[in-house]
């Protein structure tokens, strides 16, 4: 950000957008019903920082479409992705007939990403592959999410999720790399099960994932501050990240390395080599 204020003060390099790695995702209407007065004052602030703009919970089936359709031009003024969020799976089991249909809206009223989950759902991961390439058909990106816990993505409890049987890690890889060979723009790794919703983190489950399928092809959710910092003191300030919209200042102040937590503080950093 060139014309960033006390633009003398060191922070970490940043790619500039469209980005490959150190993308931040960020949640819209959802917890925060948000109009696109609001995502202005957000993206005319942090908006270099932003990446992606993710609706959730089908929160755009509720709204005006010339709502939907005005806040994804705000994203796409300020150079950021609008993504559908989960939401599929819904379409798949209420208007099964439908899925094309939706996939269609979605590129007419200017969504860029359709994600494609399945915590829900019992469903084959052929099938899943083959939702990827029907939204890719469609001129838009594809970003499957995976998961370690059946029911993750929702509002269940602790106690309703152990009553749910754990997904082997490996399974969740293999699809995730299925969908990587189908062309899929990233994966999406779902926090329940790893690090939201559970007694005790899963850290080995995140280092799997990102070794099984490359750090770089990942976008975790992280929930909480604690958990994005997690993320960042283990894979460095590039690693991307879904946050709530609410967090996106804290975020990049770690990224950048202006401030942190007790344990981060002063120690976030990034090396470019001269003519790199």
């Amino acid at each position: 950000m060139s014309d960033r204020a006390f633009d003398f003060l060191h922070v970490n390099d940043r790619e500039e957008k469209p980005r490959t790695n150190g993308i931040t995702e960020i949640r819209g209407p959802y917890y925060d019903p948000m109009g696109p007065r609001e995502l202005r004052d957000i993206l005319e602030t942090m908006g270099a920082y932003v990446d992606i703009y993710k609706f959730s919970g089908g929160s755009f089936a509720l709204m005006p479409e010339d709502a939907v359709r005005e806040l994804i031009e705000v994203c796409h003024d300020h150079d950021v992705l609008v993504s559908t969020g989960g939401f599929i799976e819904h379409v798949l089991i209420r208007d099964y007939e439908q899925v094309d249909r939706y996939v269609e809206e979605a590129a007419d009223i200017g969504f860029d990403i359709v994600e494609v989950s399945s915590g829900f759902l019992a469903i084959d991961v052929d099938d899943m592959v083959a939702l990827t390439e029907l939204v890719q058909d469609h001129g838009l990106k594809a970003k499957p999410e995976i998961n370690v816990q059946f029911g993750a993505g929702g509002a269940s409890s602790v106690e309703e999720l152990e009553s749910e049987t754990t997904i082997d890690p490996t399974s969740a890889i293999e699809e995730g790399r299925r969908h990587l060979e189908a062309g899929a723009y990233k994966i999406m790794v779902e926090s329940e099960g790893i690090t939201e919703q559970v007694r005790d983190w899963r850290t080995d489950v995140a280092f799997k994932i990102a070794d099984g399928l490359g750090v770089e092809n990942c976008v975790f959710e992280a929930a909480d501050p604690e958990v994005f910092e997690w993320y960042i003191k283990q894979f460095g300030p590039k690693v991307n990240l879904f946050v709530d919209n609410s967090q996106i200042v804290e975020l990049e102040c770690m990224r950048s390395g202006l401030w942190g937590k007790k344990s981060s503080w002063g120690r976030i950093a990034s090396y470019e080599r001269d003519g790199e």
